[in-house]
This record gives structure tokens, sequence and C-alpha cells, in this order.
């Protein structure tokens, strides 16, 4: 044990993954669905290993906490910049409104209770789930014309506060939000979302057809043509309108005619006759009827015998932005392509054909390679997969927003800065809205985004938590109980003013309001449990908007509320 110990004072750097690794291990343990999650399980194991008195020089949690806040930059940029657009314009408001909510219900809080500036920083960053207020609230602190010590004794009990404070923020904002939210909205919040869904191109019952379901689960299958509609010739364009008549989005790939070789590409006229095997392109269901609107499945090796292509495409087009999905439906560049997925931000979003598509969206498409390859150039740029990241495009954004947030305007003994923290995260937003417009430079794969976000804020809590480890225990004496129980008033009254807001000034849909709530709270969970609660996809259409506004104005609010306190 003494050569163990010894081996982590000397080689810090170990002590850190290893606190990252059981941090993971204690994150993802789940008793009756609910844990602690990776940044709280990182965070305690940390003070554990930090009661060895390891020490980490902080400009490791600076390196990585940049890192972090480029990447959530980058990662909602698009949605927050577009955002900025009249259609989007309420939402956006909504969700400031949430947030100057939260800051201000934090900042009361922490003055009626008596909290300083470390416990009140930690207060507002665990109820409102945002662990980057650790890094930028110590920032801020470390600003401040005090005493060096007295710095580092407020800035070492933001991790406390928040480790008390986050699971309430976590669990108990979910089940506001999903049990006693639609309470409020009034009377059959169900029904209402689902007649919404019908406006948006959705259905009332599961016998009807609709955009989400047609689009999903596609395949390939040959079937020859034996139905009576065919007893007389017909075109391929004739085959697929009765198709799309039918609810189908089913296409024509290829012909092996009875006399004839096999026909690669027909088009709209070529002629289909009793006899002839088809490869039709559709989703998996709508195919297993089209078996007695057409014929019967053959098992034709040498017809199904092509390349297909699974293709995620970034939307960038002008020319699509603000078109809905119905639209799409009926495009004819779209021909043999079947939209999987559209990813907006972190959330996959409801087919449904009224929803209209947003610059930033990303399209899985699915087909043959050919047909994906000219609707992929139509809707903007493909994506196709890569390991190689733009570091140039990372190191200039994450070097000028440290330089744009450290500057700093004074107001008596007050320094007014975003601080580097704050200028970086602008920044990341800033360069992933420039991606957006212009996707040929400035690429970061999906798991690099992912590893630049999970790595950077985990091995920044590591080091806050070693660095914090000594003075934790005490720290959690002293004000654990008051914390908690403050924590629950900051986490449930900024929700319910959301819903008040949503209710009766914006006059939201009930399952808009409440995606909204979670969106501005940053609160993925709730919007999992928003979604089993009402039934349905509906809260993540006003979930990626707020979450954009929220994820910002939350991270910068740790900045201001040291600011307040001090």
């Amino acid at each position: 044990m003494e050569w163990f110990l010894k081996t982590l004072q000397d080689s810090p750097e170990l002590a850190i993954f290893l606190t990252l690794a059981l941090g993971f291990i204690i994150g993802q343990i789940k008793i009756k669905g609910f844990g602690l999650g990776t940044v709280t399980g990182v965070l305690l194991m940390g003070v554990v290993v930090g009661q060895l008195n390891i020490n980490i020089s902080p400009t490791v949690k600076s390196t990585f906490f940049l890192i972090f806040l480029f990447a959530v930059g980058y990662s909602v940029g698009p949605q927050f910049i577009h955002g900025l657009k009249k259609d989007g314009l309420p939402q956006i408001i909504f969700a400031a409104l949430i947030c100057v909510a939260c800051l201000l219900i934090g900042w009361i809080t922490a003055l009626i209770a008596g909290f300083d500036i470390g416990n009140s920083a930690g207060l507002y960053g665990g109820a409102n789930t945002i662990s980057a207020v650790i890094g930028v609230a110590s920032d801020t602190i470390d600003q401040l014309n005090i005493d060096e010590s007295q710095k580092q004794i407020l800035i070492n009990k933001i991790p406390v506060a928040y480790a008390v404070t986050y699971i309430f923020g976590t669990a108990g904002t979910a089940w506001f939000l999903a049990s006693v939210g639609p309470k409020l909205l009034g009377k059959n919040v169900i029904q209402r979302t689902k007649e919404y869904e019908k406006t948006l191109g959705g259905v009332l019952n599961e016998d009807d057809a609709t955009m989400e379901y047609a689009y999903n689960g596609t395949t390939f299958r040959a079937i020859k043509v034996t139905n009576y509609f065919f007893d007389q010739e017909r075109t391929v364009q004739e085959l697929e309108d009765r198709l799309v008549k039918m609810g189908w989005p089913v296409y024509v790939e290829r012909i092996r005619p009875t006399k004839g070789d096999i026909i690669q590409e027909p088009d709209p006229e070529t002629k289909i006759n009793k006899g002839d095997c088809l490869v039709l392109n559709g989703p998996i269901d709508s195919l297993i009827k089209d078996e007695d609107a057409i014929g019967v499945e053959v098992p034709d090796v040498e017809l199904l015998d092509f390349k297909a292509e699974t293709l995620e495409v970034l939307v960038s087009n002008h020319e699509v932005v603000g078109k809905s999905l119905g639209e799409l439906k009926v495009c004819r560049i779209r021909h043999g392509v079947v939209i999987r997925k559209i990813h907006r931000g972190k959330v996959s979003i409801p087919l449904y054909k009224n929803v209209l598509l947003q610059q930033g969206d990303i399209i899985e498409l699915e087909g043959r390679k050919e047909d994906v390859d000219r609707f992929a150039n139509y809707l903007g740029y493909a994506e196709r997969p890569t390991n190689v990241t733009d570091l140039l495009f990372v190191g200039l954004g994450i070097f000028l927003g440290g330089i744009v947030g450290s500057l700093t305007l004074r107001t008596g003994n007050i320094p007014l800065s975003l601080s580097a923290s704050g200028g970086v995260l602008i920044m990341g937003i800033i360069f992933g809205w420039l991606r957006s417009v212009r996707p040929k430079f400035g690429a970061i794969p999906e798991p690099a985004v992912w590893l630049m976000n999970n790595m950077g804020l985990n091995i920044f809590i590591a080091v806050v938590g070693i660095n914090a480890g000594p003075d934790f225990i005490s720290g959690l004496k002293d004000a654990g109980v008051s914390l908690f129980i403050a924590g629950i008033f900051v986490s449930i009254v900024p929700m319910f003013i959301g819903i008040l807001l949503g209710r009766f000034v914006f006059k939201f849909q009930p399952a808009i309001t409440l995606g909204a709530c979670a969106g501005a709270r940053t609160t993925t969970a709730a919007l999992g449990a928003l979604e089993e609660a009402l039934q349905s996809r509906v809260p993540a259409l006003s979930y990626t908007t707020t979450y954009a506004v929220g994820n910002t104005l939350l991270i910068i609010g740790g900045v201001v509320i040291v600011l307040l306190m001090s």
C-alpha cells in the first residue's frame, strides 16, 4: 500500500485515470432505474482518491475543461443560431426566461440560507444539473480581489454543494415534469398530444399510416408481378403513384422482364407486365402488404445483387431548409431513398410529415448508392464515415475563445468577464454554426465530439474531486442537509414557473411546454420520462432549441451567480 500510495503521489496522472475508471463503474450502477450518473460518480471517486493527498496541476483541469466547453458549443451551435430566427424565437425567449428563473431562484435561496459564494455556485450548478458551472464559477472566483487561501476554500466548496444537490436535480426534475407537469397543464394532456400529432402529420389510431412508421426499418425485396392491376401494361410511375396513395413510400429499383435482361435503373415510363420481377425498396411492413397489391415474393438472388448504402447527410442547402417531410415525400429527386432518422442536436425527432427541416439537421438515408448520392447532394453535405478530426478548427476555436473570454472590464473591485471558459463556449457555438453553413471544413466526427465532451468533462471533474478531497467531508458535514433542502427548491420552482409561462403566456401545446422545460434545464432524463408519460415523441420537437439555449445560458449563469454573491 505504501508503494501504491507513493506511485500515485509521484504520478498524479495515474490517479486521474483511476478516478475516471472507478467513477464510471459507480455512475453506471442503477437501483430501480436510477443511478448517480458518470459525472457524479467520477466526482465522488475523485473525493475518495483525494484523501491520499495527491496534488494535480490546475493546468490539467483547465485544459480538459476548455476541450469540453468547445465540444458543447460545437454540438448546440446550429440549433442555437437557428432558434434566433422568427419561427424559433418564442422557444428561445422561453428558454432564456427559464434560465433567468434558475439563476434568480438559486441566488435568492442562497441569500436566505446564508450560503457563501462556493456553496451558492455549487447549489446553482447541482440543482440545475449543469456540471460546467463548477469550472466557470471556479474561474470567476479566481479573478476576485480576495486572499488566495480564501479563494481555494470557496472553490473547494463548489463540488461539495454540487454533489449534494445534483441527485434531486436530475431525478426530482424528471419526476416533477413527467408526473406533476401534465396535471398543471389541464385535462386530457395525452389526448391533446395525440391531436397535436395529427396536425404534424401523425395519426390518432394505429390503423392509419404515418410518416414515422413509413420511414423506419427499410429493406429490399424481389416481388413477381401477379396482381390483376397488371392485366394491362403499367408504367413504373403508375405503380409508385398507386403505392403512394395507399400511404406506402415504396420504390421500384430494378426490373427483370419475363423476356430480356435486368433493367438496372428503370425510369418513370418503363413498362411493367404480369410475370415481371421487381426489386422494391421500402419499409418491411409496407412491402409485406405489397405482396397483395403487386404479387408474390421470389428468391431472385441475382436481381437483388446490387450496392445499397446507408448515409448521414448534414442539411445545408437553403432550398431544403424549411421544407416539410411531406414535401420531401413527393420530391422526385428523393426517388428510391428512404429517410430512416433525423437527428437534431443530440435528439432524434419524430418523422411526421409536417415537421420542418432545419439547417444543421442530420438525416440518415437508405437506398441504392446512386439514389442516395443524388439525394444527398440535394440536401447538403454527405457525412461519410471518417476518423479524421479538423484539429486546426478545434485549436483555433479554443484559442480565439480563450482570448476573447479573457478580456476583462472592471467595475470597482468586481471584474466583468466571460472568463476563458465562457469565451470558449461562445466560440464553440459560432464554430459549430459555421460548420453547418460551410460543411466542407471543420469536421469533427460524432465519436470525436463524444470523446471531447465526456473525457473533457470527466477528467476535469476527476481533478476537481481529487483536489477538493481533503475538505469535502468537513464541507458536507457543515452544510449537507441545508444544501439538499435548498436544492429541492432551486430544482422545482423554475420548472413550476416554466409550466405556467408555457400555458398562460406563450400558450404552447402541453407536450411542447414540457419538452421546452426539460430542454431549458438540459435534463435528458426528463425528456425520456416525458415521452413515456405522454406516449409521444412530440416533446423532442421543443427540446432541441431550448436545450441549446439552456446549455449556454446556464453555464454563463455560473459566472453571474459568483458576481452576484460577491
